[in-house]
Parts: structure tokens; sequence; C-alpha cells
């Protein structure tokens, strides 16, 4: 069965989403959606993704500057089995009485709150546990970084405690109004920040204390690690664990990249899609084990990470594909090999 998906926000996140699901070969993209005329329209319009808009008024907009409108969300949902709903944080919630309508599955992104669906989703933790829900959230760039290395040290050692500080990227690439220009700002000046909780709505029994702040760069979040475990680890079996996980990479003293300048650059010549890293970059120099403590730098990519997760829920929610074989699937499809 071909499990057809509809992209509500053909933004940052929707436009990758959108062309991931199309290098499936079980789900095809019945339509992308925009509130208004921009050069991701002419995106979508040349991918061959059918376009539809929010507001049906605008759309002489769309066809006077030659991108063709198909319908109206309404018109596009009902053709969906799924619906990814990338549009801004709080308008997920806002469309949620739509879905409830037409009675058609949505995913949301870590923008909404966990109530928005009482379900947050990583492939890693609990992807049987989507199967069948009408509403499933993907938790955020951050927080789906945090659970994939929390979640594979606590399998084999058990976590005792997470200590994290997530030193933020200002804005994306494209995007020109955000900031700070030139600060450091604490977000928030209290503790824990956001993060902590968001990951014990996936990982419900970890004890975890988060930290963040933002600084003016573009280039990915960088995140200081601390666990400590619950049994006595070596540095060689962390490594080996990271080498086994098909969505955390592993960047190695070789390389010379020691900034997410660099490591951005690396995506680019691996001729990755929009320089997109979709697995955590764990620098292999920084993994230091002292008894039960765990240190680490990752390097977290803001657009990407969240990408394949989306792929994974749709398949969890929609299919009987077991967890390893959906990841498996999805990085196949997408030509995706952890760097190790």
């Amino acid at each position: 069965m071909t499990i057809k998906v509809a992209i509500n926000g053909y933004g940052t996140i929707g436009k990758r989403v959108a062309d991931a699901v199309a290098a499936q070969p079980d789900m095809e993209i019945v339509g992308v959606s925009k509130t208004s005329m921009n050069a991701e329209a002419y995106i979508a319009k040349d991918r061959g993704y059918p376009l539809f808009i929010a507001d049906i008024t605008k759309r002489p907009d769309f066809e006077n500057a030659g991108v063709p409108v198909a319908g109206t969300v309404v018109e596009m949902i009902k053709k969906a089995d799924v619906v990814v709903d990338a549009t801004p944080g709080g308008v997920g919630l806002k469309n949620k009485p739509m879905y409830e309508e037409h009675k058609v599955r949505a995913i949301y992104q870590g923008g909404e709150k966990h109530t928005t669906t009482g379900f947050s989703f990583n492939s890693s933790v609990n992807y049987a546990e989507a199967k069948d829900r009408q509403f499933t959230r993907v938790v955020s760039c951050n927080t789906t970084g945090l659970v994939r290395i929390i979640h594979e040290m606590d399998k084999d050692f058990g976590v005792e405690m997470v200590r994290a500080v997530m030193v933020r990227r200002a804005s994306d690439p494209g995007d020109i109004k955000r900031g700070p220009v030139d600060a450091i700002v604490l977000d928030p000046v209290t503790l824990p920040s956001h993060h902590g909780p968001d990951v014990q709505s996936v990982l419900h029994h970890i004890k975890i204390t988060t930290a963040a702040m933002i600084v003016p760069t573009t280039f990915m979040h960088m995140h200081v690690l601390q666990m400590t475990l619950k049994q006595p680890a070596t540095r060689e079996r962390v490594l080996e664990l990271i080498e086994a996980h098909p969505r955390l990479g592993l960047v190695r003293k070789p390389a010379g990249i020691a900034s997410t300048a660099q490591l951005r650059e690396h995506m680019s010549d691996l001729n990755r899609p929009r320089s997109d890293m979709w697995e955590n970059g764990i620098f292999e120099e920084s993994v230091s084990v002292v008894e039960n403590e765990l240190w680490l730098f990752q390097a977290i990519h803001q657009e990407a990470d969240v990408v394949v997760e989306n792929v994974d829920a749709i398949r969890a929610m929609c299919s009987d594909v077991p967890a390893e074989e959906s990841v498996r699937m999805t990085n196949e499809a997408l030509g995706f090999v952890a760097v190790k």
C-alpha cells in the first residue's frame, strides 16, 4: 500500500520532509501547502508537488507568478492518509479541529506542545506506540538529538542523570528576521530550559536538567552533554554503541573538524541535499568516560534531524513496518549513511 502524504506548511521543515517522503518507495506526496507566494512555491512546482493554499482569495498571487494552485488546504487533506503539519509553532494546534473533522491523521512538529497530541515520538524509543494514533508529535531538533544518544546509553548502562547545555543558533541561514546579531542570549535565564521536560515526554523515566543560550550563528546547535551512568562504562564501549547506531554520527579526529561551520561544509562535500545533517554529529575526541561519568559534544542540525523522524512517524502510524525496518528504508531511500 502506498501511503498518501500531505505537507501542510512548505517551509524550512516541510520542504525537506516533502523531498524525503517523495524518495520513499511506499509513500507519495498528494500535495503541499503555502500561505503566500515566495521562492519556495517555485521549488514545489519544479518538484511536481501539487500546491494548495490556505486562503483561496490569494490564488491570483500564485497563478500570476506562474505557479498553478490545485485547491484549498481542506481539499488537500481530503486526499491524504496522513498530514505532516509543518506550520509555525501554535498554528498546528489551530489546525487540529480541521484534521478531526475530516478524520485524517496528523503529525505535528516540536514547536507544538506535547499536550496537543499527548504523544511525542522518536523512532528509536517508541515507534510501535504510534500505531493507529490519529495524532503524533515529532519532538524538536534538540530534543531529537538528546533522546537518540541518551536512549542508546540508557539501554546499555542505565542513565542516572543527564545535564546538558544547548548552545543554540540564532536563526536559520535563510532567516533575516531573527537574531541576535551581536549578543549571547540566555534562553531562558532560569533553569531548566524546555528541552529537559521535552526529553521526558519521550523518555519518561530519565532525570535531566538543561540550560540553553542563543549565539549569533546559523549553522547548527551544539550540545555539551554530561551523563551519570548507573553502571561503569568505557570510552571504547560508548564509541561502539555510537558507531552501531544508524543515526548517531561520529566526527573523527583525522577529519580536522572542530566547528559547526566545518561540519556543515563537510555535509555539502558529501552531496547531502541542502547540506543537511540528519544524524547527531558527535565529536569523537570529546567522548570522555571516568568511571560512570560520560561527557561529549554533539552538533545538531536544526533544519534536518527531525526530517527522517517524520518519515518514520508516517510508517509507524499508517503501516505494519517495524521500527528497525522503517529506519533502514528511510535511510536507504535518502542514500543516508551516518558519518563515522
